[in-house]
């Protein structure tokens, strides 16, 4: 299917949304139909002005002719974010600074990196105007009770903001806080999400298209996790020894996964019709990786083909990977080493959900 990627940006000084895409006549004449469609010599692709109604009626006009990447549409315009810099307090524009390099210094991955310093800054702007060295813990039960209670924001937010105010408070600034008291919100216990065979079956094969078919394949036939399968490159995968190797992942480290030919042919089907330059999974502009939100949006759509309403995310399908192999009766410690975790109880979870033992329960209903 054809791809279509909308994004916003400013056109002589106006917010505009531009459409990108290969030159297609059928595309053109489509795109042609929305009132105000004009076409930028300087940016050699189409733009209409940015409001709700015209990004309702690009995705109208393309349904079913194109696949429309919209996920760039989250991304703020330079204008934005250099505002955002100037409403940051001097003094904490330089602690997240210090804070940042002190993480590069101990290698932290960027990801992790990046949601510290948004959880540190989102902390330290509600204590404004206080001043960081004079933050303590009470300020923090503040923080909680008057913020994220307040809007409903998770335990797993609140416990990264614990994190990133412990390494702040510690390795950054040296003020009456006590990190070692900082308590952390009570854990939850919740089962992971599973599917049946059935439902990851009419997933996997609901699209035509080769590389989403095998994006999507390849994250439960290996129990991978999205950031995983967007850094492979073609030099993972050895078909000869039937592995994939996973390389700096979560926790900064490298494991192997068995393939089965099965994924190796459908990995060869893949290459032949793409050829890969860097990357395994490519975006639109070669060498460039395929972004987590494309991604998301191709599951997005298997789901709308194979009619499953659930709220599913691709993580569902490495939760079902490791259910799967647990009700095959494969070792839990192999199932550890699979999924790349580092403790065992974090494996331990998934014979929460596991129905094989389960079903050889008979209730006491039955012989009533």
């Amino acid at each position: 299917m054809k791809t279509v990627v909308i994004k916003r940006a400013l056109h002589k000084g106006l917010p505009r949304l531009f459409v990108l895409f290969d030159y297609d006549a059928e595309l053109i004449s489509l795109i042609k139909q929305i009132k105000g469609a004009a076409w930028s010599n300087t940016r050699k692709c189409w733009y209409v002005e940015d409001k709700e109604e015209n990004i309702q009626e690009l995705l109208k006009v393309f349904k079913g002719i194109a696949w429309v990447d919209y996920s760039r549409l989250k991304d703020k315009l330079p204008e934005e974010v250099a505002k955002e810099k100037e409403a940051t307090p001097e003094e904490i524009q330089k602690g997240l600074y210090e804070l940042k390099i002190w993480m590069q210094h101990k290698r932290y991955s960027d990801s992790t990196i990046k949601t510290y310093l948004d959880a540190a800054k989102s902390f330290l702007m509600f204590i404004q105007p206080k001043p960081m060295n004079e933050a303590d813990n009470s300020d923090m039960v503040r923080y909680v009770n008057e913020y994220i209670l307040k809007n409903h924001l998770s335990f797993a937010y609140q416990n990264q903001v614990v994190n990133a105010c412990k390494l702040f408070f510690r390795e950054v600034i040296k003020s009456k806080l006590n990190v070692d008291k900082l308590e952390r919100p009570r854990g939850q216990h919740k089962l992971p999400n599973v599917l049946s065979k059935e439902e990851v079956a009419s997933i996997l094969n609901a699209h035509s298209n080769v590389k989403h078919c095998t994006m999507l394949s390849l994250i439960y036939a290996c129990g991978l996790r999205r950031s995983e399968l967007i850094n492979l490159k073609p030099a993972d995968i050895d078909s000869k020894r039937g592995i994939l190797v996973i390389r700096q992942s979560k926790g900064c480290k490298d494991r192997i996964i068995p393939i089965s030919e099965k994924v190796i042919n459908m990995l060869r089907e893949y290459y032949k019709m793409y050829r890969p330059i860097e990357w395994l999974f490519e975006g639109q502009t070669k060498g460039e990786p395929y972004s987590e939100h494309s991604l998301q949006s191709v599951l997005k759509q298997a789901l709308e083909k194979a009619v499953i309403k659930k709220p599913v995310s691709l993580h569902w399908l490495r939760h079902s990977y490791a259910t799967h192999l647990l009700e095959a009766g494969t070792d839990l410690r192999y199932i550890q080493e699979l999924l790349g975790h580092k403790y065992s109880k974090t494996t331990e979870i998934y014979t929460h959900v596991s129905t094989k033992s389960l079903k050889n329960i008979k209730s006491p209903f039955d012989d009533l």
